[in-house]
């Protein structure tokens, strides 16, 4: 029933009328009964006999088309189980709104309705921990097929050359476009061989990474089964969706966003559902597409925020795609220009194999990468270590713009002065109000307060009395404002939060971008320049060195290669664990480090951790009923927002079903009495403090 308690989340038997007999097949959404209540419900399974005695009718089949897919309702159990969430939460974000309209349309276009991917009678559950990231291959998923076998994509074992399995054999895919990893092309034979190969790939620096994603499934159709790729932003979606049309032609494959709208997202869920396609792209909407004879699932810059599902049970994209590949015998494939500690944990516990360039390789395709904060340029410009552009990056700027090459400068910030300081004395200026921090929207505007929209025009330093403001972080806007009068002629863009450019075109330019938002550039940028490293860095947050790394390498990305004159710039200390990486380019050092420095503080993911989140009588009731499981240890609490207090339960890897288990029976018992006050679970939340 689509019911959020935890205390109902098992499945409720009810008896089909005779009316009702044949549209009530299981994926269909229904209405029953419940405590008086008319509640919408999914019919997961038909017996002939039930446990219970006495049970209630079916009300009403909302309509006969069977959304639900058994493989789908399978891996939304284990999603729940997962994450200490209730199914029903699950289901709604794996299957989207009911469209009336689009249906109708649909069906009457072809009265035809998807054939069920498994034998109804199997119950669609899972059971056991079926993470990947343990290197448990085998978590014995309930399927109607055996697990293929897993294939390694290092070593070239693919099966038959191309053509000697007769005249049936799978069309090989060209692999010219992954032959700079050595692995690559042996990856793509796997793929078109029916295979399940699981690979993190680190992306070479000007690699087109929607290209090679086409080509990884291109392969996996060509050997006769679907995939699902999940991208962060519509950006992303828009590159994959040419890539993919252009590899595949038009109409082979559908795509799932929230902002296509209800009736688009519905309609594209629909021709997946029924078969139409092969393909789903999206974004994290996506991770629960239904794909006939899942072959592949891929995900790419898996370290984006974007992946992270706000809503219960916040499962995080590549998670429920790894657990997808794991219950249904699928490829894995992890992408990124940067690597996460997660796709870390999965190569050191050999779940998934890496897929990347030889250093040789990787020297050739990246930009000359230069740091200001190291020894030599602080002999040459004793201001760097203080001044925002230093000597090293305008010159580099310079000779981009005199080269007739665009430019691009990244800046963490978005708008114009996002914060400000008194003049005289630097005391930040705070709201009078809500002691929210002040910022000025432009050259010409007032201080206005960026939590509550106060304007405080006649703001006065409760410290010095002065009226006078400096900016103590400087925004996009006053950046492109001031290199516009730096470099004067040149034409300035801005992509970020108003406006996202995809494209812009070559010749002589300076673009200023907030990260994620950089534009590609025809031919590539000449210089890429990376502002204001320490509010990337100084974040207090577990991951701020990882994503300071992934924002910097998908900026530097854009640039030309060294010896075609790309340079990229850094304003920051060259000693650095990140700066070393992005001078490297070599995100899996860093990721191995991060890794081996969390599993000895013990933060996730060597790991499993839950926050707790609530007033502090809610959070103390919910623990104090948790049956933890053996080596759990409860940290906190500390300060969140709104007035409520965290705490936090880490136990080892091993354990983590059994902690989950504990917390959701816990909320059960709290949903039952109808406790008042609520509380948040969150299992390896992205944010710990």
């Amino acid at each position: 029933m689509d019911v959020p308690l935890p205390h109902l989340d098992r499945p409720f038997d009810y008896l089909v009328p005779d009316t009702l007999d044949a549209d009530a097949r299981p994926g269909v959404r229904v209405k029953v009964r419940f405590a008086g209540q008319l509640v919408d419900g999914w019919l997961l399974e038909r017996v002939a006999e039930s446990a219970h005695p006495r049970l209630a009718y079916l009300e009403k089949v909302v309509s006969p088309v069977p959304v639900l897919a058994p493989e789908v309702a399978e891996l939304a159990r284990a999603v729940a189980d997962r994450y200490a969430g209730s199914l029903a939460d699950v289901l709604r974000l794996a299957v989207p709104p009911r469209h009336a309209r689009v249906e109708k349309d649909v069906t009457a276009a072809d009265p035809a309705t998807p054939p069920p991917t498994a034998d109804p009678s199997t119950p669609p559950t899972a059971s056991g921990d079926t993470d990947p990231a343990l290197g448990d291959a085998d978590p014995a998923p309930r399927t109607a097929e055996p697990t293929p076998r897993t294939a390694d994509p290092t070593s070239g074992d693919a099966g038959p050359a191309a053509g000697s399995a007769g005249p049936d054999a799978p069309t090989p895919v060209d692999p010219r476009g992954w032959r700079d990893y050595p692995a690559g092309p042996a990856l793509l034979r796997a793929l078109t061989a029916g295979r399940a190969p699981r690979a993190v790939w680190s992306a070479l620096p000007g690699e087109d990474w929607a290209d090679r994603y086409a080509d990884a499934v291109a392969a996996t159709v060509a050997g006769g089964r679907g995939a699902v790729v999940v991208v962060a932003d519509a950006r992303d979606l828009d590159r994959l969706d040419a890539a993919l049309t252009a590899v595949l032609g038009p109409g082979r494959h559908a795509c799932l966003s929230a902002a296509a709208g209800p009736a688009r997202r519905y309609r594209a869920f629909l021709a997946a559902r029924r078969g139409d396609v092969p393909v789903v792209i999206g974004t994290r909407a996506a991770m629960f597409a239904p794909v006939e004879r899942l072959g592949l699932v891929a995900v790419w810059d898996d370290g984006d925020d974007l992946h992270a599902e706000p809503r219960a049970p916040y499962p995080h994209a590549r998670e429920v795609l790894l657990t997808r590949a794991q219950l249904s015998g699928a490829a894995a494939l992890v992408g990124g220009y940067a690597r996460t500690a997660e796709a870390q944990l999965l190569v050191e516990t050999g779940w998934a194999r890496e897929v990347v360039a030889d250093r040789a390789t990787v020297r050739a395709r990246m930009p000359a990468i230069a740091p200001t904060g190291d020894d030599p340029h602080l002999a040459r410009d004793p201001g760097a270590a203080s001044a925002r552009l230093p000597s090293l990056a305008w010159t580099t700027a310079r000779d981009a713009l005199r080269a007739d090459l665009p430019v691009l400068v990244q800046v963490p910030r978005r708008g114009y002065l996002p914060s400000v300081a008194c003049a005289d004395c630097r005391t930040p200026a705070r709201c009078p109000h809500c002691a929210g921090p002040l910022g000025l929207p432009s050259a010409e505007g007032v201080p206005a307060c960026r939590w509550c929209g106060r304007v405080a025009a006649a703001y006065a330093c409760p410290e010095c009395g002065g009226r006078r403001l400096r900016a103590s972080v400087t925004g996009a806007r006053r950046t492109a404002e001031e290199l516009g009068r730096a470099f004067p002629g040149v034409p300035v863009r801005t992509s970020g939060r108003e406006e996202v450019l995809a494209t812009v075109p070559a010749g002589a330019g300076l673009v200023i971008a907030t990260p994620g938002a950089e534009p590609v550039a025809d031919g590539g940028y000449g210089a890429v320049l990376l502002l204001d490293p320490w509010a990337l860095l100084t974040r207090a947050d577990l991951r701020a060195g990882e994503e300071a790394l992934r924002r910097w390498l998908a900026a530097a990305a854009l640039a030309r290669p060294g010896p075609a004159g790309g340079r990229v710039v850094v304003v920051a200390d060259g000693a650095l664990a990140p700066v070393q990486a992005l001078l490297r380019w070599d995100s899996a050092w860093f990721a191995g480090r991060e890794l081996a420095e969390r599993r000895e503080l013990g933060f996730p993911p060597a790991v499993r951790m839950a926050s707790v989140t609530g007033v502090a009588d809610a959070v103390a009731d919910l623990l104090a009923g948790t049956r933890l499981p053996d080596g759990a240890e409860v940290l906190g609490p500390v300060p969140a927002d709104e007035g409520r207090e965290r705490m936090l339960v880490r136990v080892p890897r091993a354990r983590a079903a059994a902690l989950a288990d504990a917390l959701h029976a816990a909320a059960g018992q709290r949903s039952a009495r109808k406790a008042a006050d609520p509380v948040r679970l969150q299992i390896d939340p992205l944010s710990l403090f």
